[in-house]
Order: structure tokens, then sequence, then C-alpha cells
């Protein structure tokens, strides 16, 4: 008998990993429409997961309005300019998961998964997107603190006396 319930239970998991797997973009898009594009976009520690479909310029992150997500106004430049360089301003809506980092990292992870998102929808917007330098990761790190001193470069106070 506990054969079959060892087996139950594999069969248990596995389904649910499936179910979960599935899941990440229906979560995110409401279920009556598909995708017609996609893009990830990373910056510093965050990470964006882009869908877009036909719309009118609605703006959906992790579940709530942009404006509401990112309560400065430069992140929120930051974050359409793919839109206003390309002049699709309006066109599609735009549901976007994005985890890690802090508000001005995942402006910048957003701002590349449209950009990609974009890219893959029409590949002539690329030749704009990539002069203004939104195409290329910004691949920028915190530098690691070094031992014998209080920061990455800042050195305790010399004295020669």
């Amino acid at each position: 008998m506990s054969e079959n319930t060892e087996s139950e239970n594999t069969e248990n998991t596995t389904e649910t990993e499936t179910a979960t797997a599935t899941a990440t973009a229906t979560e995110i898009l409401p279920s009556d429409k598909k995708p017609i594009s996609l893009g990830t976009g990373r910056r510093k520690a965050a990470t964006a997961r882009v869908y877009f479909r036909h719309g009118t310029g609605q703006v959906t992150i992790n579940g709530r309005s942009f404006e509401d997500y990112f309560p400065r106004a430069t992140s929120r430049m930051d974050m359409e300019s793919p839109f206003i360089l390309t002049e699709t301003e309006g066109k599609y809506d735009v549901f976007v998961n994005v985890k890690g980092g802090g508000l001005t990292g995942q402006a910048g992870a957003v701002r590349h998964g449209i950009t990609r998102a974009l890219i893959a929808l029409d590949e002539s917007h690329r030749p704009v997107l990539k002069a203004a330098g939104f195409v290329t990761r910004d691949a920028r790190r915190v530098e690691r603190k070094k031992y014998g001193q209080p920061g990455a470069r800042r050195r305790f106070q010399f004295s020669k006396r």
C-alpha cells in the first residue's frame, strides 16, 4: 500500500510543477488574449518579463498601473522612452512581471524588456533603439567591498604622523 501512495505523490508533484511552469504568462495576462510579443530585460539585480498585445497603451506592472508602481517621474520616463522613439505610443497594452533589485534597476529592466519586445515585433525599430543605447544591456554592477577599507574604493583616513 505504501508503494501506491509514493507513486501518487510523485504524480501530484509532477502535475503541480507543470502547472506552475505554464501559469507564468497566464498570471500576468488576462486569459482572453495571448501576447503578440514578449521580451526579457535585465538591469543590476532586476529581471523583467514584458508581454505585448494590441490595445490602447495601458501598462500594468505586477498587477498595478505603472503610475502607481513607479512614483518617480524619471523612472516612468525611462520606461516610456522606447515607445516615444519608435512612435508606437498607445498601440500596445503592456503587461510586466518584474522582480529583484530596486525601483531604478527595475525601471531599467522594464525598458530593456520593452525594447526587446518591440524589436521582436518589428525589426525595423532596431536602428533607432540601438542609436539611443537601449538594445545593449547595461552591464554595470555594484563593485564589491574590499577588506582593509570601508568600501569598494574608499580608504580609511591616512595619518602621516
